[in-house]
């Protein structure tokens, strides 16, 4: 339970009424989120996980239409997450994205990725790949951007998939593997790094 600014107990939603909101809000396609500025009631006892597991209460989230309905009014705010109606916004854990990338094909814009929340979009300018280092092993870390400043974890299948693709030029003055997109590259790791690591 929040306080508001003046000073009275806010009652944070149920899951089942934001779940109703975003229904309604959410009829045609993915909702304005970024333009909706209700009052903050709180944070819901809801987590994403690595994985892409939505869970409440501490128990996972079993209805994949449900976790879609989610993932429609999902906002990141600085490094903080909400999901928002045109009434509520409540704060929600992320462990690391909100989405998982679980495939990509090849398609005449480029590399087409699909979300397990069944977004899709292809890599280029719109919708960067973006590769950082995980503190805790030291293996690479891949994400694609989706939708406002929403990104996605790449799964190691689909990473290792892209490294097939992979080619080696010039970024920044220097020689970096990577893959393209349509007609955008994407640096995944200094060349030179890469030879040191082999």
């Amino acid at each position: 339970m929040a306080k508001g600014m003046s000073g009275q107990n806010i009652v944070t939603p149920s899951a089942e009424s934001l779940a109703a909101s975003a229904k309604a809000a959410s009829k045609t396609g993915i909702p304005p989120v970024h333009l909706w500025n209700p009052p903050f009631c709180g944070d819901l006892d809801m987590q994403i996980r690595r994985d892409g597991t939505w869970f409440y209460n501490g128990t996972p989230i079993g209805r994949p239409a449900l976790v879609r309905l989610f993932s429609s009014i999902l906002r990141r705010d600085g490094d903080d997450y909400f999901l928002v109606t045109p009434v509520e916004k409540v704060g929600i854990r992320v462990e690391d994205a909100p989405f998982v990338a679980i495939d990509f094909e090849q398609v005449e814009d480029g590399l087409q990725f699909v979300t397990n929340v069944g977004d899709s979009v292809v890599a280029g300018p719109d919708h960067p790949i973006r590769v950082t280092m995980d503190d805790s092993t030291g293996a690479p870390a891949p994400y694609i951007l989706i939708r406002a400043n929403l990104e996605a974890l790449i799964d190691r299948k689909s990473f290792y998939r892209l490294v097939e693709l992979g080619q080696t030029a010039r970024h920044d003055g220097e020689d970096w593997f990577g893959v393209m997109s349509g007609d955008t590259f994407f640096p995944l790791i200094r060349a030179a790094d890469l030879t040191d690591a082999g």
